[in-house]
């Protein structure tokens, strides 16, 4: 039941910011053309990419809900992890966009419309301030990604109303593209970070929160237990984690000892409360095809 509502939240999270960026992308290609502000229109069609980027969160997020299927043993939630990996890239490659076209403003400078950018500068922080507040309490990978893009724009429009309002009173055209320049430095640096945690993720790397070392000492300890092997540790999502192991036991004397050893190991994994887990227990010499495996 709690799973289900995390997804459902996430879900919700990710629709209504996807609605709230369409609506404000419309209206800043309008409100551009009307202040005829060029850094707005060209905003807009980052936006237009945040958009995109949102509207396929949202989808995956949706795939991501779906159970498990005979093709699908463990459903469909790893599309959520697929999808915070493409708005990573797409991310990291608007703040490289956003450097080349700064670059171009320090090359050609221009005075912008400084009461229309500090009018769509509210709109702009209201708007997607809120979409990032409600992404930022989700716990799935994807919002958290996705969230990035909602505080880019956030910083982004924060920078244009301090800019909008030192323009009011003196012309420095040079000050638009450097406050520009240090906010998607910072974006790309924390954007490359999350790239680097859902790669590792992605690859089934194991949680940074779990020690697998800790974990096998617990069962070891278990008396009966001699040691364990084929140990392994990953990450369907970023939120939902999957255990699996052989025991091997020593020497029992009758089929009780075996369901008290198993169910002191089940009580150790439950306590880390894996989405799922699996423990294989290998008899006093039985043979083992994965005994050497860490």
């Amino acid at each position: 039941m709690g799973n289900d509502h995390s997804h459902h939240h996430a879900t919700k999270n990710l629709k209504v910011a996807f609605f709230l960026n369409v609506a404000f992308t419309i209206a800043e290609i309008i409100g551009g053309v009307y202040v005829n502000s060029i850094a707005i229109l060209a905003d807009a069609i980052h936006d237009l990419g945040d958009s995109f980027s949102l509207g396929t969160a949202w989808f995956l997020q949706i795939r991501s809900n779906k159970g498990a299927t005979n093709q699908f043993s463990y459903g469909y939630r790893r599309l959520s992890l697929f999808g915070a990996l493409i708005n990573c890239v797409v991310l990291i490659s608007g703040g490289l966009f956003a450097i080349y076209k700064t670059i171009g403003r320090f090359i050609e400078p221009e005075m912008p419309d400084a009461s229309g950018m500090m009018w769509f500068a509210f709109l702009g922080i209201a708007i997607n301030g809120y979409a990032a507040w409600k992404l930022s309490t989700g716990k799935s990978m994807n919002e958290k990604v996705v969230s990035w893009h909602l505080l880019e724009d956030v910083l982004g429009w924060v920078a244009v109303l301090i800019v909008a309002v030192i323009l009011q009173f003196k012309e420095i055209p040079y000050l638009d593209p450097a406050l520009s320049l240090a906010i998607t430095l910072y974006i790309l640096w924390n954007a490359i970070k999350k790239l680097r945690e859902t790669l590792f993720l992605f690859l089934q790397g194991i949680p940074k929160e779990l020690s697998k070392e800790k974990i096998i000492g617990e069962i070891v300890a278990v008396k009966g237990v001699v040691s364990a092997h084929d140990t392994h540790i990953w990450s369907l999502d970023g939120e939902h984690h999957v255990f699996s192991t052989h025991v091997r036991l020593a020497k029992l004397n009758d089929i009780s000892e075996l369901s008290a050893i198993k169910k002191e190991i089940k009580q150790i994994i439950v306590q880390y409360d894996f989405e799922h887990y699996t423990i294989e227990t290998d008899l006093d010499g039985e043979e083992c095809n994965f005994e050497n495996e860490l």
